[in-house]
């Protein structure tokens, strides 16, 4: 009898550690997948912030010559000032992918106007937002996948218990809305 409580004894005990170190993995894994959506989103943001930094410089080169696009000059700096003050992930792709519209019209008016394509700084401004641009996508895609990765181990069991004891929710999405996957018309 004694030699048979030991065994059980002895496997309770084995099954206790390894359940432990069970958890502590899934808390680590959780840990190191929610710490990579956020290094993917802050990496998303210094982008944004480098196109947000270039807008300004965008509007003065083009305001010369568009004179009859003043709307769209106006409507890309709100959006600007509207993204800077973002507050969420929604409210910040809402307003990301309407600037990444308002630029994609004002390159579209551009060859309306031959001294503004000609003009070096423009050039230079096109295709400094061009690399941002593509860059911001490519860093959406890794966010994305980040927060799926995260969002399906939140929800399979048992790492469900451990996200449940850590609070954790599911991450939202850098997404478009309907509106802004609409094609952008080239007349203003």
């Amino acid at each position: 009898m004694a030699a048979l409580e030991i065994i059980c004894g002895f496997i309770f005990i084995v099954l206790a550690i390894l359940s432990v170190f069970y958890s502590v993995s899934v808390f680590n894994g959780l840990i190191q997948l929610k710490n990579n959506v956020d290094k993917s989103w802050a990496n998303i943001d210094v982008l944004l912030k480098q196109r947000s930094d270039l807008i300004p410089n965008l509007v003065e080169t083009v305001k010369g010559y568009m004179k009859h696009e003043k709307e769209v000059l106006t409507t890309i700096t709100k959006l600007r000032t509207d993204m800077v003050s973002s507050n969420n992930i929604h409210d910040l792709a809402k307003n990301s992918e309407a600037i990444s519209g308002a630029l994609k019209s004002i390159f579209a008016v551009s060859e309306n106007y031959p001294k503004l394509m000609a003009s070096n700084n423009f050039l230079k401004l096109q295709e400094q937002l061009s690399l941002i641009e593509n860059s911001i996508a490519d860093r959406r895609e890794f966010y994305n996948d980040s927060v799926l990765l995260l969002n399906t181990r939140i929800h399979s069991f048992p790492d469900t218990l451990v996200a449940m004891f850590m609070g954790m929710k599911d991450k939202e999405y850098f997404k478009a809305t309907e509106e802004e996957k609409k094609t952008v018309s080239t007349q203003i």
